[in-house]
C-alpha cells in the first residue's frame, strides 16, 4: 500500500503518505484535526507534512458544513507558476546574473511594493469587489494594488531552470501578500472568539471554524475566493514581467509563446465532490492533482522541481505535495549552517548568498527525490527541472 494509515483513535482515520513515522508533535496535530465531528471520511497528509498552525502543513482535510480558517493558513492562495519556453540553455550563456539582476529591478521582494502601477494591474476586476470585502481592510486597497506584482518574503522565490533537454522554464512562488494575511488574520480571530462564545472545547483554538449557513461561513467564503484570485493574477503579473526579460536577453525583446503554462494554489480550498459528496476542500500545502490535472512540486534553492500530471487518487482527495517541506525550523536551520554550507550547496546557481537565506539552504529541506517516491500513485512527472538562477523573496 502506497500509503499507510496511522495508529491513532480518531472518529476519522488518518492516511499519510509520508512514509515514515511522525513525531509526537505532527502525530498530536495530526489526531487534533481528525477528532474534529465535521471532517469526513478521513484526513490526508502528504509526503512533504510538517508542522503547522493548527493544521499540519502538507494536509488536506474534507469537511462537511463547516471550514477551519486557520487550516487554510494566512497566506491564501500561495501557489506556483511556471511555463515551459522555446528557448534552450545555450542561449542563456553569459547572461544569468544581468537577468537576475534585471529580475530583482522589475519585481519587488520581501516588504517591498511596486512604485508604478501597470495598466493590467489597474484593470484586474478583483478591484470592483474591494468594498465588499471585511471591513478591517477597507484602507489596505491602496496597498494591496501596489502590492500586485510582488513576490513577499520567506519561502517565496523566482526561478529559472532547465529540465533535462535543457528547455528554459521560467517559475515562481508567491500568494496574496498582505492583504490575504490581513483578510485571514481578521477571520481567523472571529472563528476563535465565536468558539470562545460557544464554549467550545476545541483540541487546539487554532482549530476554531465556521458552520455553513452563517453569515460569518459566508463572509469568509467570499473574501477566501477573492484572496485565491488575487493571488492567482499576483502571479500572472509576475510572470508576465518575468517572460519580458528573458525575452528581452534572448530574444532581442520578440514576444514568445509559452510551450506549457501552469499556475496553481497550494494553500486554499474549494467545494469538490469526492466519494460521491458535496464537501469543501482545504489543502494546506498540497496541490490538487485530478487526472489531467498539471502541477509543481519544487525542492529547495538548490535542489530539482517537477512538472506534474495528477492521477486522480481517490484517497488523497485528488491531491499531492506541495514541495519537499521542511526537515527543520528556520532559527534551527541558521543554527546548525554556515554561509560555507549554503555557497557549496547552491553551487552552479545563480543568488544571492548571504546570511540573510541561510534559512532556505537546501539542507533545510526534505530531500524531494524521496519525497517523490512517496507519491508515485498521485502524480506522474511530466518534466524535470533544475534551476540556474534563483531569486529569493
Amino acid at each position: 500500500m502506497p500509503y499507510e494509515k496511522l495508529e491513532i483513535s480518531t472518529p476519522v482515520p488518518v492516511l499519510s503518505w509520508a512514509n515514515h513515522a511522525l513525531g509526537s508533535d505532527e502525530t498530536k496535530m495530526a489526531k487534533n484535526v481528525a477528532s474534529l465531528p465535521f471532517v469526513f471520511k478521513h484526513v490526508a497528509l502528504m509526503p512533504d507534512v510538517h508542522l503547522g498552525k493548527g493544521a499540519l502543513v502538507g494536509s488536506v482535510v474534507a469537511t462537511k458544513e463547516a471550514i477551519m480558517p486557520a487550516a487554510v493558513g494566512v497566506d491564501i492562495g500561495c501557489g506556483m507558476m511556471a511555463i515551459k519556453t522555446p528557448f534552450t540553455a545555450e542561449k542563456l550563456e553569459g547572461k544569468l546574473k544581468q537577468i537576475r539582476l534585471d529580475l530583482e529591478a522589475a519585481i519587488p521582494v520581501g516588504f517591498n511594493e511596486n512604485k508604478d502601477v501597470e495598466k493590467a494591474v489597474l484593470n484586474w476586476q478583483g478591484w470592483r469587489d474591494f468594498k465588499e470585502l471585511h471591513s478591517g481592510v477597507k484602507h489596505l486597497e491602496s496597498k494591496a494594488i501596489k502590492q500586485m506584482g510582488s513576490l513577499g518574503g520567506g519561502n517565496h522565490f523566482i526561478e529559472v531552470c532547465l529540465d533535462t533537454e535543457n528547455a528554459v522554464w521560467l517559475m515562481l512562488h508567491s500568494g496574496s501578500r498582505n492583504i490575504g494575511n490581513m483578510l485571514a488574520q481578521n477571520h481567523i480571530g472571529t472563528a476563535k472568539e465565536l468558539a470562545k462564545l460557544a464554549s467550545d472545547r476545541l483540541p487546539d483554538p487554532d482549530l476554531a471554524y465556521f458552520v455553513a449557513g452563517t453569515s460569518e461561513f459566508a463572509t469568509y467564503w467570499h473574501d477566501l475566493q477573492w484572496a485565491q484570485d488575487y493571488a492567482r493574477f499576483n502571479r500572472d503579473v509576475m510572470m508576465a514581467r518575468f517572460k519580458r526579460i528573458v525575452e528581452k536577453h534572448l530574444a532581442g525583446g520578440k514576444q514568445t509563446k509559452p510551450l506549457l503554462s501552469v499556475n496553481c494554489h497550494h494553500n486554499y480550498a474549494e467545494k469538490e465532490v469526492h466519494f460521491g459528496e458535496d464537501v469543501y476542500v482545504t489543502r494546506k500545502g498540497a496541490v490538487r492533482a485530478r487526472e489531467e490535472d498539471y502541477g509543481i512540486i519544487p525542492g529547495s534553492m538548490g535542489a530539482k522541481s517537477f512538472i506534474v500530471k495528477g492521477k486522480g487518487n481517490a484517497e488523497s482527495y485528488c491531491s499531492c505535495s506541495h514541495g519537499a517541506g521542511r526537515l527543520m525550523s528556520r532559527n534551527k536551520a541558521k543554527n546548525v549552517y554556515t554561509l560555507d554550507d549554503l555557497i557549496q550547496q547552491t553551487n552552479g546557481v545563480e543568488c544571492r548568498k548571504d546570511e540573510g537565506v541561510l534559512d532556505e539552504i537546501p539542507g533545510a529541506y526534505k530531500p524531494i527525490e524521496q519525497v517523490m517516491a512517496n507519491q508515485a500513485d498521485l502524480v506522474e512527472v511530466v518534466a524535470t527541472l533544475k534551476q540556474v538562477v534563483c531569486i529569493k523573496g
